[in-house]
Formats: structure tokens, sequence, C-alpha cells
């Protein structure tokens, strides 16, 4: 009888405007992928910024919200806004809707004012001048928190948002940049993975990136793959941060985080980090 519980599945579903995956491995895998795909959506609840009805909504409509994941969002996104001198910037809630609507083609005009507020976390309360940007956390967040859900005794596997993925339990592919279906490099690694750049969302030339310190629309490169040790969330932001800053700021950025890994193309050229390579499978 033990026997029928153990195999594998997966599962695919969207989440977040993106496509999710999910593999599981051993003991009970058909039960941890539905629960998985609960955990995700229940989180997608909470905290996207386009439903009305979720938290983050809330928050940005009244200045105030009571919710434990927001708040987790919020003290991450301002420990990344020190970390990355204002670049990592969550106080742009109103550039970054404006700038969803103008990729999504509701909106015919750019945004063209770039303001900070202020924010304070108290435990799970959260209060804001401002509407916030949490959406360079919450898809790493929801794949962190799904991930968590799918691991158990007797149990292994990962899951992938978009481009973001919990450690994988084997050789994954970077996907090009440019429309074809070679790699940029195959990964075999322990630590979390996030893509960001331009080429994924854009319209008229713009991008779903920004650098709020520059007032500038746009990614400054093709792609930016992270991995990072401390967890998803991580990599989606520190991702999200180097698609916005210049390749030499970029560079010395990843270069220096510490257990953090990044692959940068711009113009064609890969600019590794020094220890990258350790993280890459010979081919």
């Amino acid at each position: 009888m033990a026997y029928e519980r153990l195999g594998k599945d997966a599962g695919e579903f969207r989440c977040c405007d993106t496509d999710f995956r999910i593999q599981a491995m051993g003991l009970r895998a058909s039960y941890a992928v539905a629960a998985v795909r609960r955990t995700a959506k229940t989180l997608e609840q909470q905290l996207d910024a386009f439903d009305a009805t979720s938290a983050v909504s809330e928050l940005n409509k009244k200045g105030a919200v009571k919710n434990d994941h927001v708040a987790r969002l919020v003290r991450r996104g301002l420990e990344y806004y020190d970390r990355t001198d204002h670049v990592f910037d969550i106080h742009q809630g109103r550039v970054e809707h404006d700038l969803k609507d103008f990729l999504r083609g509701t909106q015919h005009s750019l945004p063209d004012t770039f303001e900070t507020g202020t924010v304070t976390v108290d435990n799970d309360h959260v209060r804001t001048s401002a509407p916030l940007d949490l959406n360079g956390l919450a898809k790493g967040y929801i794949v962190d928190q799904a991930a968590e859900t799918l691991d158990g005794l007797g149990r292994h596997g990962f899951v992938s948002g978009g481009g973001d993925m919990s450690p994988p339990t084997g050789p994954v592919a970077i996907e090009s940049p440019y429309g074809d279906d070679t790699p940029l490099k195959t990964l075999d690694t322990d630590w979390a993975v996030a893509t960001s750049g331009g080429y994924r969302r854009e319209r008229d030339g713009t991008d779903h990136i920004y650098d709020p310190t520059a007032e500038r629309l746009g990614s400054r490169h093709e792609s930016v793959t992270v991995v990072a040790r401390r967890d998803c969330m991580e990599a989606d932001a520190v991702a999200t941060t180097l698609a916005a800053l210049s390749l030499a700021d970029a560079k010395s950025l990843a270069q220096e985080w510490p257990h953090l890994d990044a692959l940068i193309i711009h113009d064609g050229v890969f600019h590794p980090t020094t220890n990258f390579t350790d993280h890459v499978v010979d081919t």
C-alpha cells in the first residue's frame, strides 16, 4: 500500500501572469502538486496589485493593511532598497501600475513621474504614504512558499514560475532572449534561479524594467540570470536590479553581493561573475 503512494507527478498552471510548472518525486507526489497549486493561487490572490480585492490593492488604496505576507515582502523590499542604493525601490507603485497598463495596451502613455513615499512595518501591519510596487518580489516569494509546500519527508522537487525557480533537482537551461531554441547556458545548481530582461514583456521598445534613481525606463541588457543561495525572492529582486543598471554598475553589484552569482548578456556578449561557472554544466 505504501508503494502505491510513491512516485512522481508534474503540473502546470497560470499564476502571476506567467506559466508555473511543478515537479514532485517521492511520497504523495500527486498530493504535493495539488497543494503547491493551492498555495500559489492563494498567495496570488493576496499579492496581485492588479486584483482589486487583494491585500496589496487594499494597502495601495487605503494606505494600510494587516497581512503577514505583505509585511514580509515590504521588509525585504526595504532591505534591497538600502542595499541597491535605491535602484530597487518598492515605493514606485504608480510607475509600476502605469507601466504595466502601457505594456498591456490599456494605457497609451508611459509614466513620467517617479516619487518616493514613506513605508512602515510593525509586525504584520504595513502603512504607506504612496502606492507600493511589490512585483519585483512577489513571484519569487510565491515560488519560495510553494516550494516549501512541496518539500516533505520522503519527497522533493522544484517549482518554476516564468524564469523564477526554486533550487532545481537537475540541469536546467537558460532561455535565449533572441527567440531561438538554443539555451544560453545549462545550469546544475542547488541555489534558486531567476532571469530578467526586456525580451519577456515589451511594447514599442519599452519593457517592465525601470531605474528610479535615473528616472529611466527599460532594461539595459538582453538578459540577466541570477543564482542566489538565500532564496528565489533574492534572485528575483537582484535580477530585476541588475537589468536596470549600466553594465559596469551591474557587474560590480553582482560581483560584490554575497552568496550570489550572475550572468549578464549585454549586446550579445556574456558577462559572468567570477564564480558563475560553478553552476554551469559543461557542454
